[in-house]
């Protein structure tokens, strides 16, 4: 091989490890601008400061499900029973107020104690009598969802039209103009992006997350930190269910199961915006803004349901797939520079 044909290998080399770490890097955030492109020039209201609210607005229960889902895959798990959670924080605020006859302020706390008893309940199967956090959330899911039914003879839902003014305006009330969900969303945000990235426990968590034998063995006491880690899952997706609950005036059994799927798709599409493929707060606030938009873009389309479920999915697995594939592309040049060192 001559000398120039060798450069020439080396440079065209060169030129295609550099668009492969472009596309590691920007890839998912070019593909995110593509659909808001198409978007804004599919439909003149996709981009007014109306609908964009209405997009953060829409989203704020499915972010406090993401963010609560997030902490227990940072700490190494899984959690299929935060629906669960959700409802249980729904039944348990309308029980209060419609049956034990309390104020607004305790209804809150009854969901709250709702969803730690949810988290208490996958914990004792987890750490207690180490089920794998798959199965053991697929049991509480289970059970859940039964208990949901029977309790409320099938599945009917409780309505309480009476509620207490200031419980509904959890769910539909501003402050400084900005709709209480979406602020509630952001502070909750906040707390889980302090919490995981600036305190010794989310240092711990993610330590625990990586290598759990290695953290026990660096003195870090694993069981108590995926305890907590467990019940502040459960007690989020509870907040969640209230504000469904302030803004339905109702419990409606199950009603939290739909946001299981689209929680877990925003947390691996938000892997796609960290250094080494983790999940992260950011990357998961990311991916509950791109699932929304595009189900807002579908919508004011105006598709036919059934196509418009179709196009979802489909936009769903290919930013899911552009995620994995980003972190790999991560690690193998991480590797490569390792060992070049």
């Amino acid at each position: 091989m001559s000398k120039s044909t060798q450069v020439l290998t080396a440079r065209t080399a060169s030129q295609s490890g550099s668009l492969l770490s472009l596309l590691a890097r920007y890839g998912f955030q070019l593909i995110l601008l593509l659909f808001i492109l198409f978007f804004a020039l599919n439909s003149p209201v996709f981009l007014t400061v109306d609908n964009l609210a209405n997009i953060l607005q829409g989203n704020a229960i499915l972010l406090i499900v993401a963010l609560a889902m997030t902490l227990v895959v940072i700490s190494g798990g899984i959690d299929l029973s935060v629906g669960v959670a959700l409802d249980f924080g729904a039944a348990f605020a309308l029980v209060a107020l419609k049956t034990w006859g309390w104020p607004w302020q305790g209804a809150v706390l009854a969901a709250l104690a709702g969803g730690a008893l949810v988290g208490l309940v996958n914990a004792i199967l987890i750490l207690g009598f180490r089920v794998k956090p798959f199965l053991a959330t697929l049991g509480t899911w289970f059970i859940g969802s039964s208990l949901e039914r029977v309790l409320t003879d099938g599945g009917g839902p409780i309505a309480y039209r009476r509620m207490a003014a200031e419980y509904h305006e959890i769910a539909v009330g501003s402050l400084w103009g900005i709709a209480i969900p979406v602020v509630i969303a952001a502070v909750l945000m906040l707390i889980c992006y302090l919490l995981l990235e600036r305190t010794l426990f989310g240092k711990r968590i993610h330590a625990v997350g990586l290598n759990p034998v290695a953290s026990l063995n660096a003195g870090v006491n694993v069981k108590r930190n995926l305890l907590w880690v467990l019940i502040a899952s459960s007690v989020l997706c509870a907040i969640g269910g209230i504000i469904l609950s302030a803004n339905l005036r109702q419990f409606s059994p199950l009603a939290g199961q739909s946001y299981l799927l689209d929680a877990i798709a925003a947390v691996f599409i938000g892997t796609a915006f960290h250094a080494q493929g983790r999940p992260n707060v950011p990357g998961t606030l990311v991916g509950v803004l791109f699932l929304g938009l595009v189900a807002n873009g579908l919508n004011l389309m105006g598709l036919d349901f059934i196509l418009k479920d179709a196009l979802n999915g489909l936009v769903l697995l290919v930013a899911l797939v552009l995620s994995f594939w980003q972190g790999r592309l991560r690690q193998s040049q991480q590797w490569r520079k390792k060992e070049a060192a």
